[in-house]
Parts: C-alpha cells; structure tokens; sequence
C-alpha cells in the first residue's frame, strides 16, 4: 500500500438508537445507527413474515393473454 494516502482506522463507537453500544473499528470515531443486533426483528426473534401469498397467481392471470396471442 502507497503511504499517506490512506485515512486513519481507528477504533469507533456505534451508538443504536435503542441504547445500545459497541466499539469497531472504522475511520470515524463515533458512529450512530437507527437498528443493531440486539433490537433488529430477525435476530429477536419477533420478525413478522410477509405474506407473499397470491403474488405469483396474480401474475399468471395478469400476462395469461399475452402467453396466448
């Protein structure tokens, strides 16, 4: 790698909207974030699935005319 041509990497602090914090590294000192690990759907446990049903039926009958002509 050139020398002087890169930022300083340092340890950061990220900061969650729900209180919680860890440190990382990255070139900024302090870094704040809207959802983590411990308050994200998927990793509690109370993620809510999308119920997709119906979407590939809708499709068929919406191009099922264009398939024919």
């Amino acid at each position: 790698m050139k020398e002087g041509i890169h930022p300083d990497y340092k340890e950061a602090k990220v900061v969650c909207a729900c209180g919680e914090t860890f440190v990382t590294k990255s070139t900024k000192p302090v870094i704040h974030v809207d959802i983590c690990s411990k308050c994200h759907p998927f990793f509690t446990g109370k993620q809510k699935l999308v119920d997709a049903e119906g979407r590939v039926q809708k499709f068929k009958r919406k191009y099922a005319n264009i398939a024919t002509k």
